[in-house]
């Protein structure tokens, strides 16, 4: 009878055993989707900034018009990863790193939610934008955009290779953008003898708010890879 009990407790415990095992599993496989679709998102945030780009300064109104869309999709993959993360941070399974970065996951996609958000307006600035002129400031404000692009991609490429010193360095990436940013808006505010209407001087101040808003969302990105890394917040 003994041996009966013991045998019986025995196999009740390799059961307990065995499940355990194969919900880990089963959560791992889960945390590995999920990293994928935080990067599927970011390569389309990525690419909703680049069109933008190209609306605005090559003045490509067709590309311009694909951003709504393209922001349709972003929105998907937010509140999908958004639903995963919560779903994953109250299972059974996570460990003190896996809360770490499902809580980080949480935050840097609303970072890259944000920067699609601006591309989008970007693009409707574009429209409204190409009855005018190009501005004389328009080159320094395409190096500012392509500055900010090169910090999204760095803080990407950060996420997926999970490196700590790459996402750190974004930050000091982030003082071009941030003195591109206080040099145009002066010149912007400054500006004297307008002629004509001053919509394009307007919108043109929102771009360059929108970019350096976009750079400090990247820069927030770079941040949160590091803090999954590290455990550190900077």
């Amino acid at each position: 009878m003994e041996t009966t009990v013991t045998n019986l407790f025995g196999a009740t415990l390799q059961s307990v055993n065995v499940n355990s095992g194969s919900d880990r599993r089963h959560f791992e496989r889960r945390l590995k989707s999920l990293e994928r679709d935080v990067l599927r998102m970011g390569a389309l945030v990525e690419n909703s900034f680049r069109l933008s780009h190209q609306a605005l300064f090559a003045r490509n109104l067709e590309v311009a018009k694909e951003l709504p869309l393209l922001d349709k999709q972003i929105d998907r993959f937010y509140k999908q990863i958004e639903i995963e993360c919560a779903a994953l941070l109250t299972s059974e399974s996570p460990v003190a790193q896996d809360l770490r970065l499902l809580s980080a996951f949480m935050q840097l996609v609303r970072d890259l939610e944000r920067i699609g958000d601006y591309a989008e307006d970007l693009a409707e600035i574009a429209i409204k934008l190409f009855p005018y002129p190009p501005h004389r400031c328009v080159p320094q404000i395409e190096e500012m955009s392509h500055h900010a692009q090169a910090m999204l991609a760095t803080s990407l490429v950060a996420l997926a290779d999970l490196d700590a010193d790459a996402g750190k360095a974004v930050k000091r990436l982030d003082d071009f953008v941030d003195d591109a940013y206080q040099v145009l808006y002066q010149t912007l505010a400054t500006e004297r003898d307008i002629k004509g209407v001053v919509e394009p001087i307007l919108l043109l101040a929102l771009v360059i708010r929108h970019i350096e808003r976009m750079a400090d969302h990247a820069t927030n990105i770079g941040q949160r890879v590091a803090y999954i890394v590290t455990g550190h917040r900077s």
